[in-house]
């Protein structure tokens, strides 16, 4: 990614800046190869990014909406997608959102226990609507991803087990206001092993089996979305292999006639196309360290300190091709988790310079908080 930093200047700091290209080039991959099949539907993970403009690039593109929330469901409809292409996910859905997305006529629920089955019926019913929903079914599907976002185990706060899963599907033909729709997946986030993906056609495969001897009709197949991006190496796949991830399922995911494939894609969508800008406030000398102290903290970008997770760093203002120095990458949040990096290699850094945390398109700017009373970052797309 090359940023435009001469754009940057007067932009206060610390900011999100996300590169419209890539996006759109990222979006243009994902139709192309989702197209090869039919019956696939992408819809976009909102939770991931909500960033008004680049919304309205994904809209543009044609993908629909995963939301997990009554607020994304509300800030998908501001953005323009059509109700018709907005799924509802989410183990805790209260009454309010549940009579949005009723009123909105959304295309599904991904409803997640039989308690809420019963809600969704009792609340569609005062309304004389009929709600259509998915089961959103937990494979015991291991993602051998972080464990704090693995969400296809067996037991699991998401999702029924697939042991409950016959009893769960009698309940829902029972209820007057419910349209069975079929059967939603989501094995967790950040897989870069594709093997679960093939784990999971497989299990979905005998699971219809099993269904269709009994005579339930599945009309669609949700298997979430989960495919990562590669976040050491950006500038060498900036781009994730979408046409692997969804060949992958139209080999050995089995549709029976007139059955919808949907996916969910969100962290894969965006990831690459965004980085937080930083400016660095202070070059601390430690006994036998270096501290880069940057304007920018687990307020802003909170994955390191919540996931241990790493984003490349760089320095991109000083002369790439100089000297260079070993330094811990740290924020101002009074917090011995707010540190970026430990032992970054980057070139001899000083008090102005401009930093970019890399790959922090998804779930970034929309984990921000305002700990400290700091403000949350703004965005600027070019």
């Amino acid at each position: 990614m090359k940023f435009p930093v001469e754009q940057f200047q007067g932009v206060r700091t610390p900011f999100y800046y996300y590169d419209r290209k890539l996006l759109e080039q990222t979006l243009d991959v994902i139709n192309r190869e989702a197209a090869r099949y039919a019956g696939f539907h992408v819809h976009y993970a909102v939770k991931a990014n909500v960033d008004p403009t680049v919304l309205g690039i994904v809209n543009a593109a044609g993908l629909g909406c995963d939301c997990v929330s009554g607020g994304e469901v509300e800030v998908c409809l501001k953005a323009g997608f059509p109700a018709s292409k907005v799924v509802f996910a989410g183990v805790g859905k209260a009454d309010w959102e549940i009579n949005l997305a009723l009123d909105a006529d959304i295309a599904c629920f991904n409803v997640e226990s039989a308690p809420e089955l019963d809600v969704i019926n009792e609340l569609a019913q005062a309304k004389g609507k009929v709600a259509r929903v998915a089961l959103r079914v937990n494979p015991n599907v291991d993602a051998h991803t972080h464990h704090y976002i693995t969400t296809g185990l067996s037991e699991n706060k998401f999702g029924i087990s697939m042991d409950m899963l016959d009893m769960i599907v009698q309940h829902a033909h029972s209820l007057p206001n419910i349209s069975f729709e079929g059967l939603h997946f989501h094995i967790g986030s950040q897989i870069l092993d594709l093997q679960p993906f093939v784990d999971l056609c497989n299990t979905v495969n005998r699971l219809q089996d099993e269904l269709a001897a009994k005579g339930v009709k599945i009309r669609t197949i949700n298997v979430g979305g989960g495919l990562g991006c590669d976040y050491e190496h950006p500038d060498e796949h900036p781009i994730p292999d979408f046409a692997s991830y969804f060949k992958i399922f139209a080999e050995h995911l089995v549709l029976h006639r007139d059955q919808e494939l949907h996916f969910e894609l969100g962290r894969s969508v965006v990831c690459q196309c965004g980085a937080l800008i930083s400016r660095v406030l202070y070059v601390k000398e430690g006994v036998k360290k270096k501290f880069v102290i940057l304007d920018a903290g687990m307020s802003d970008l909170i994955r390191p300190a919540l996931y241990e997770a790493h984003h490349n760093i760089e320095n991109i203002t000083a002369p790439a091709n100089g000297p260079k120095e070993k330094y811990d990458v740290v924020g101002p949040i009074c917090e011995s988790s707010d540190t970026f990096g430990k032992d970054e290699v980057l070139p001899v850094t000083r008090r102005g310079d401009l930093v970019a945390l890399r790959s922090a398109g998804a779930y970034g700017q929309i984990m921000a908080s305002n700990y400290n009373c700091r403000r949350i970052p703004s965005s600027l797309v070019l």
